[in-house]
């Protein structure tokens, strides 16, 4: 392929919030829902037309197990690709249906149904940490609580952006982290209509460690601002020192740096990939926001 691909970076959000509901804080963070239900698939699956019969193993996994297993799953109905590892569902009557999407599950799909970490005052804002995987919500207490990836409902990501530029919301060059969250605090009521295109959804974990560590990234390890990036494993060794040239996404310059291969996103793939870590808070996220570059990588 070509030598040169596309940089582009992310942050660790800080959120504003509270770990209690309030009249300010009002969105849920959740944890792993009691009902969902991981399930690994094997490649030879993966054409993604069979009726298999599901056993569930843990309290929330399962397998394919055609002779004892209690529940159908009709493969058709789930979002498979040729790199689909697992389908996530849940269990209703006698059939094992695909997991809820952001639509249902901001529609209420989940009350009651899944422990909940903290409350976002900013639904965007905690949009975005779905799209980056992991923050912290600053309590007002001062109190911050790490919050990392824990699994997701294996629907396709799809971009806000691009919808909200088809739709004429706004010009593609305007389509930055930046410029949607300032569109969706003048059009509050187009919230529920952009935000359901994308019908992936994170669930999280609390971090234990101290608030001043990076979150964790795919490899286990805390990641250090402008030292680590998320690269397409198929391509790229996690762990692996990497150098990449590109450039400063705000004064332009030659940005070189050598990182660490330490992290994956389901937006990451490519064999010329980086997806560079900026560090947390907002100055993190103005330059993540911003950086869309050319770029070479290079795995030493």
């Amino acid at each position: 392929g070509s030598l040169a691909g596309t940089v582009t970076g992310y942050y660790e959000p800080v959120l504003k919030g509270d770990d209690r509901r309030t009249a300010q804080a009002r969105f849920p963070i959740y944890g792993i829902p009691d009902d969902f239900i991981s399930v690994p698939l094997p490649a030879g699956l993966r054409s993604g037309k069979a009726l298999v019969r599901i056993r569930q193993t843990g309290k929330n996994s399962g397998t394919i197990d055609n002779t004892g297993g209690t529940h159908t799953a009709d493969l058709s109905r789930f979002p498979i690709t040729a790199r689909t590892t697992a389908i996530k569902g849940r269990f209703e009557g006698s059939r094992f249906l695909p997991y809820h999407t952001r639509n249902q599950i901001n529609g209420g799909a989940l009350d009651g149904k899944a422990p909940i970490l903290g409350y976002a005052e900013d639904p965007v804002e905690l949009f975005f940490m779905h799209i980056q995987g992991s923050g912290r919500l600053k309590t007002p207490s001062g109190k911050y609580i790490r919050i990392g990836y824990a699994d997701k409902n294996e629907h396709p990501y799809v971009s806000i952006g691009k919808y909200m530029a088809d739709k004429g919301y706004l010009k593609l060059g305007q389509t930055s982290m930046q410029g949607i969250k300032s569109y969706m605090r003048q059009n509050p009521q187009r919230l529920a209509e952009v935000l359901g295109q994308n019908p992936s959804y994170i669930f999280f974990r609390e971090l234990a460690g101290s608030s001043n560590d990076g979150p964790v990234g795919a490899l286990g390890t805390p990641l250090m601002g402008e030292y680590a990036g998320a690269v397409d494993r198929h391509y790229i060794t996690l762990g692996a020192p990497l150098f990449v040239a590109t450039a400063h996404p705000v004064t332009r310059k030659a940005l070189n740096r050598l990182i660490m291969a330490q992290d994956t996103g389901s937006a990451i793939k490519g064999a010329v990939r980086v997806d560079y870590f900026w560090g947390y808070g907002d100055e993190a996220g103005e330059l993540a926001g911003k950086q869309k570059t050319t770029g070479y990588v290079w795995q030493l």
